[in-house]
């Protein structure tokens, strides 16, 4: 294999694989419902789009102690498509997305597939899993956006990325800051543009710069602190030891305008509704009652996206696959007797994390995973891990409907997976007009899935503005 053809994993997505356990895999898995998508359709589609990523061609190889992205020296897309004619109904359907997700993809080749249900009751159903360290979910939604066209008519005009891999953008700005910091390079234009030699206008760029990085230095300190001493979530019926099994379900569609309805009428966000969603589910299946659940503590793992956060030269291109998001915990109010009173203190916990460096320091830790010997990496991660009892995705889709390979989707669904001992994963997908809850839990956590979901949907009639849904 030539150096050209090798590229070191950054460690943001190598992490993933340091994260992964037998029980508790790292994949993505992306559900479409696609009224006639046929196979000849779907093959056509993937080989002239979604192989203009070329990183698709790759794999995770392990070398000594670090990660390399490898092109499949046989690759062949029949590997990475199955298309299964069951007509399956739609509970006989969330049993085999649920088998799929228990079925292992083959590491000696790319670690990603699809699979197709073209006779599926109620319009084709077109399954993928692809392992984490190719892509986050905003990163594989920013695919999905260039290649799903808002007519049947359209092909996708801009599509497709090169797989240029490499350290060096992070260790060019690493030393830019690093000059800035002992003074081998200019202090930032702002600082020095209104100031003239004869005032000493270094000396003064410089001592506002160090005063920055000292109180940036002071807050990362408490937000670290802070971060590390969260307690830890009660002991409960979600805090159990996995099996390894999992179950997905996903609910209804439900308007979007009814959650709009209640952020309006209760003076909150559309998310904060849904988190208190999430919150009247958890409740009654943490085995808990009287006094030991007012004293209980529950956080959810909530990935952030924070691209936006990052320095201009560390910005990912456009249309570019990576890792780029970090976590914040939220704790839910369990203990709250009323769907008011919880969506009001999910309210208090949202502002407060808004301005948090949480999502970066998650990031960052996360990251070093693969750097850590691996007799470290398990206290590391379940000390991270054990702060929260599930993880709650939102994954925004397009305001209109879209059509793949000029089949129009009428549903799309994201399941995301849960590292160390976390054992249930709730998504909400909007698309369309409309939202969805999913959910994949390991056998241990929840063995109704189902009745997990219905009651996220019904809390919706508890609200002012709301109103009750058929689930």
């Amino acid at each position: 294999m030539s150096h050209e053809q090798t590229h070191l994993m950054l460690p943001a997505d190598s992490a993933w694989l340091a994260l992964e356990s037998p029980k508790n895999p790292m994949t993505i898995t992306v559900m479409f419902r696609a009224d006639g998508l046929t196979a000849p359709r779907l093959r056509e589609f993937l080989q002239v789009y979604w192989m203009a990523w070329e990183r698709f061609r790759y794999m995770p190889v392990k070398r000594t102690a670090a990660w390399y992205w490898e092109p499949d020296p046989v690759f062949d897309l029949q590997h990475h498509l199955d298309v299964v004619l069951d007509r399956f109904t739609e509970s006989d359907l969330q049993e085999w997305v649920s088998e799929r997700l228990n079925q292992p993809l083959p590491a000696y080749r790319p670690i990603w597939k699809f699979w197709l249900v073209p006779n599926a009751e109620g319009g084709a159903a077109l399954l993928l899993r692809i392992h984490h360290c190719y892509a986050d979910g905003v990163s594989l939604t920013g695919i999905f956006d260039h290649l799903c066209s808002a007519s049947p008519q359209q092909y996708p005009a801009i599509y497709g990325a090169r797989h240029t891999e490499g350290f060096s953008p992070w260790v060019s700005a690493a030393k830019s800051r690093l000059e800035q910091l002992v003074g081998g390079g200019r202090a930032p234009e702002a600082d020095m543009e209104n100031q003239s030699p004869e005032l000493g206008s270094n000396e003064a760029g410089y001592g506002d710069l160090l005063e920055k990085l000292a109180h940036n230095g002071l807050k990362l300190i408490n937000e670290l602190s802070d971060f590390l001493a969260e307690p830890e979530d009660t002991p409960s019926d979600l805090k159990r030891p996995l099996l390894g099994q999992r179950h997905c379900r996903w609910s209804v569609p439900v308007p979007l305008d009814q959650f709009r309805s209640i952020a309006k009428a209760t003076n909150v966000t559309i998310n904060d509704v849904l988190l208190s969603c999430v919150a009247a589910a958890v409740r009654p299946r943490l085995g808990l009652v009287g006094p030991a659940l007012e004293d209980a503590i529950l956080h959810v793992a909530v990935p952030v996206d924070i691209r936006n956060r990052l320095p201009d030269d560390l910005q990912p291109e456009q249309g570019a696959l990576g890792n780029y998001f970090g976590t914040v915990f939220v704790p839910l109010p369990i203990d709250g007797e009323s769907a008011l009173e919880r969506l009001y203190r999910i309210k208090q916990e949202t502002r407060r994390l808004k301005k948090s460096w949480q999502p970066g320091i998650a990031w960052g830790l996360s990251s070093c995973a693969p750097l850590i010997p691996d007799v470290l990496r398990q206290p590391l991660s379940d000390m991270f891990y054990r702060k929260a009892s599930a993880v709650v995705s939102n994954v925004p889709g397009t305001p209109e409907a879209r059509y793949i390979a000029g089949c129009r989707i009428k549903e799309q669904m994201f399941w995301v997976p849960q590292a160390g001992d976390i054992g249930l994963g709730v998504s909400i997908v909007s698309y369309a007009g409309q939202v969805q809850f999913g959910v994949v839990a390991d056998e241990a956590v929840l063995s109704d899935p189902q009745g997990f979901l219905d009651d996220c949907v019904q809390e919706l009639s508890e609200f002012p503005g709301g109103s009750p849904i058929v689930v």
